[in-house]
């Protein structure tokens, strides 16, 4: 039950805060400002012809409005509890979609830091204790669970006040000097051609915070999604970034290969080979290669849009 409504309220509670008081409150102030011109011209709204369609199973309305003097666009923002992802400009021929773990963003140094630092403040017993904990998790949700681990290792050792530490080391972890060299740089150059748009999985607090953290948030114009498995998400990925053809960049073969199966010639996959996943052996020998093959996340920078708009094939290109 605890862990029900810290899934379903809390956490989701806890993220909407975060976001809503970046950028010195502005989405706050936005809410406070919508809602004042609301209440003042609220009187001056009428509502038009109502048509109502019926499709597949689900009643769609089309109200007219007629707002006056009521900026249509100031009411855009979500302001419930999940925040409104920013769709692409209508009209986007190709998206870029970018994975953040060891492609972006050197997540396996972040392990290592968090390892030494729990070993220092723990003890080597009880670290290994988190991790075991930290496997299970993985195994069982799908994905990388830092904090959720930590309350449950929190069970196990009530009184070990370390853990508050290993907290604040987890959520003021400097991630912006953990990202790739030319990170940016290839984020910026491919914002020319197309929507540049971070997809990733992770939970609903820790991998958001690491997004904003590390400047890959800023870079991408707020342009992120990040789900549970995201492979299993492309319907939505295309409702929030309609677009002719897709680039989807990876360090996994095994996230690379469901995507090409789904999309086939509408995605051009290029595989990154950073971090532990990309250079283990049986996940290279138990999935089909992909259409782009590069070494390093810098490396994107000697292609042209040509070159990743048009689907390879089983022809891999390698970039050293």
């Amino acid at each position: 039950m605890v862990r029900e409504y810290t899934d379903q309220h809390h956490l989701p509670a806890a993220t909407a805060c975060h976001l809503r008081i970046t950028n010195k409150g502005i989405i706050g102030r936005q809410m406070v400002d919508w809602r004042h011109s609301l209440e003042q011209k609220w009187a001056s709204l009428r509502f038009g012809e109502m048509k109502v369609e019926t499709r597949d199973g689900q009643h769609l309305f089309d109200i007219q409005a007629y707002l006056d003097e009521l900026d249509p666009k100031a009411g855009n923002d979500d302001f419930s509890m999940k925040r409104k992802t920013p769709k692409a400009p209508g009209g986007t021929k190709v998206v870029f979609l970018f994975d953040v773990d060891n492609t972006l963003l050197d997540n396996d140094r972040v392990i290592a830091d968090l390892s030494k630092y729990l070993k220092r403040e723990v003890g080597p017993e009880r670290a290994r204790c988190y991790w075991a904990i930290f496997e299970q998790l993985r195994i069982r949700l799908g994905y990388a669970d830092y904090l959720g681990t930590l309350q449950r290792f929190r069970r196990e050792y009530p009184h070990d006040l370390g853990l508050l530490a290993v907290s604040r080391f987890l959520i003021n972890y400097p991630f912006a000097d953990r990202l790739f060299p030319k990170s940016l740089d290839v984020i910026k150059r491919v914002k020319q051609w197309g929507a540049a748009v971070l997809l990733s999985d992770g939970d609903v607090v820790f991998q958001p915070r690491k997004v904003d953290r590390s400047g890959l948030y800023e870079a991408v114009d707020g342009h992120a999604l990040i789900y549970v498995h995201k492979e299993h998400e492309l319907a939505d990925v295309e409702a929030r970034y309609p677009a002719d053809h897709y680039v989807m960049v990876d360090d996994k073969l095994r996230i690379l290969a469901a995507i090409k199966k789904q999309w086939r010639s509408r995605v051009t996959t290029v595989f990154v080979r950073q971090g532990h996943y990309a250079r283990d052996p049986k996940m290279l020998a138990s999935h089909p290669p992909a259409d782009v093959r590069i070494d390093r996340i810098g490396d994107l920078l000697d292609y042209q849009i040509q070159e990743l708009k048009a689907p390879l094939g089983n022809s891999t290109r390698r970039i050293s």
